[in-house]
């Protein structure tokens, strides 16, 4: 079936599965699934512990994923994560769809989650397909805006070449870049997570993999929400209930 959908924003169920009444639930969970996570318990098993030790649906049981981490992954993240103003007059590798579709669920409203990190996550998923959106174009703008004000030296946008229409998006923050002279490249490559992991610029997601691995790396989805107006729901999941 064709991808037909022009919002990034949230699932008819969220209102149910994410709200007041839910959160203190996976919040919980978040904190149990880091504490077996902690201790060398598997990833897929310590999941479906928790998530039906609280009866979570599969969608909740995404987001307590995204929201956890081990205790040593946590350490390492927090001693290689750069502060805004390390930015300056520095490079920038940014893990383009993984940073432009958090910006643009959350400028469509969709649920975001604060993780034990500190890093801001969506739930969207997109199968090998990438469909330009009505939030895209202010999406790519606000990313600018924030790349100037950090005043980085330039940008280098990875995307997957296997996700079809990442040409186009190429194309689009081109366009944008020249038109704002903003010192932006845009790659389209087989595996960006790879050239992440072992660039020496900073790098820009908020993918587990990545940030385990990578030399350092900068929270930017979160600095670029931090300036908006939103009327997405954010879950702060980083604390715990015990």
């Amino acid at each position: 079936m064709p991808e037909t959908r022009q919002h990034r924003g949230p699932h008819p169920n969220d209102g149910r599965l994410f709200n007041d009444a839910t959160q203190p639930v996976l919040a919980r969970a978040v904190g149990e699934l880091s504490w077996l996570l902690s201790r060398g318990y598997t990833d897929k098993s310590s999941l479906k512990l928790v998530g039906d030790r609280h009866s979570l649906m599969k969608r909740q049981r995404d987001a307590v994923m995204r929201s956890a981490c081990g205790d040593q992954a946590l350490t390492g993240r927090l001693a290689r994560e750069c502060q805004p103003e390390d930015l300056a007059g520095q490079e920038l590798a940014i893990d383009g769809f993984n940073v432009l579709t958090t910006i643009e669920a959350a400028i469509a409203g969709g649920v975001l989650l604060h993780g034990r990190d500190g890093c801001v996550r969506d739930l969207a998923s997109m199968h090998g397909n990438y469909r330009k959106v009505r939030e895209t174009i202010p999406a790519v703008q606000r990313i600018g805006q924030v790349l100037t004000e950090l005043r980085v030296a330039h940008a280098t946008w990875l995307l997957d070449q296997p996700v079809s229409n990442s040409g186009r998006l190429k194309t689009i923050l081109c366009e944008i870049a020249r038109e704002r002279n903003w010192p932006w490249r845009v790659e389209l490559v087989p595996s960006p997570d790879r050239l992440l992991i072992h660039s020496r610029a900073i790098v820009a997601s908020a993918d587990a993999g990545i940030l385990d691995r990578c030399e350092k790396w900068f929270a930017l989805t979160r600095e670029v929400l931090e300036g908006l107006q939103l009327h997405s729901t954010l879950l702060d999941l980083s604390r715990f209930i015990h």
